[in-house]
């Protein structure tokens, strides 16, 4: 925790901080400020130091840091309940584990990577260290399900919202849950449920967000480069990767208090950064193709199509591909 305080301290400070004045405003020893630093520097920043006028910060890596996501927080609710992870398979499987054995609503989960990262339909989803956010929350409405089809569509504005605040590029939502930039996908959502078996209310979900924050095109696997972008692409400089996912967990907890509430203000907001809308799209659903153009989207999310014999449909389910998006001509 010392560690964590004394980057903070070095971190909002312009300029040099004297290892007395830390000592002072954390309540610790010098030699604990001390041995911080040293930590913070094999940790890999770089901390000057000079006699008579203390330490300063010069140069930090890129890590997701509890101390810097909790700061960004303040007094959020959901800030005692967040966990930041070094490595784990997946923060959707794992919060499934926590949520069944109890976890409290609003928990959160944050890895710098994932070893067994999932997306639709059991895709894998590339998730190498140092570079992107992999977020996922544990939710408990009380609701039935067929009450939360909205869900995946507020989370994606949750995520817009984020990006935006950020890295001042907002991106445009594929139907139904891939966030969009310059026609290639940056983040992605997976929201999976439980159901209580006596009430048929939910028991919980977990709604999981992976992010493409710093990514280079080499950082991509190949054979999804073409079709895949990061923020920092997008933006032109680096993305503060604490800041996103602090910015992510407002806007995902803001979602949530509108769930139930404050549907159609936020459906709206989707329906209106849908970049499927007015596209010809293609439907996939088990081993039926079919030719279609997206009209709009209705109030639960559910995609408004007119095939090609010109009678209409609503597509809740299945695949969507858009023409001209993800290498589809």
């Amino acid at each position: 925790m010392t560690k964590e305080a004394v980057l903070s301290l070095l971190l909002e400070t312009d300029g040099y901080v004297s290892g007395q004045e830390m000592s002072r405003r954390l309540h610790v020893s010098r030699a604990a400020v001390w041995k911080a630093v040293e930590a913070l520097r094999d940790d890999g920043y770089t901390i000057d130091s000079a006699t008579n006028r203390g330490y300063r910060l010069t140069a930090a890596p890129d890590q997701l840091r509890p101390g810097a996501i909790l700061a960004a927080l303040g007094d959020h609710p959901w800030a005692g309940q967040v966990q930041v992870l070094d490595t784990v398979d997946s923060t959707n499987t794992l919060a499934k584990k926590l949520a069944a054995g109890g976890a409290p609503h609003g928990t959160v989960l944050i890895a710098d990577r994932q070893t067994g990262g999932r997306g639709r339909l059991g895709r894998s989803f590339s998730s190498p260290p140092g570079i992107g956010v992999y977020l996922s929350v544990i939710l408990r409405p009380a609701a039935a399900p067929r009450e939360l089809l909205h869900l995946t569509a507020m989370a994606a504005v949750a995520a817009a919202d984020a990006a935006e605040a950020v890295c001042g590029v907002r991106p445009g939502i594929k139907w139904t849950n891939d966030l969009i930039l310059n026609r290639r996908k940056c983040a992605g959502i997976l929201t999976e449920l439980s159901i209580q078996a006596e009430s048929g209310l939910v028991d919980y979900v977990v709604v999981g967000i992976g992010t493409n924050c710093n990514h280079r095109p080499s950082d991509f696997p190949e054979d999804v480069r073409p079709m895949a972008i990061s923020l920092r692409e997008a933006a032109g400089r680096p993305v503060d990767r604490n800041a996103y996912a602090a910015a992510l967990i407002r806007s995902l907890h803001a979602a949530d208090a509108a769930l139930l509430t404050g549907k159609a203000a936020w459906m709206a907001r989707y329906a209106a950064g849908c970049v499927t809308v007015g596209q010809d799209v293609q439907v996939s659903v088990g081993d039926t193709v079919r030719r279609a153009h997206a009209d709009g989207v209705d109030g639960d999310g559910a995609l408004l199509v007119t095939w090609e014999d010109g009678t209409r449909g609503v597509v809740n389910a299945g695949e969507v591909s858009v023409r001209g998006m993800y290498g589809y001509l």
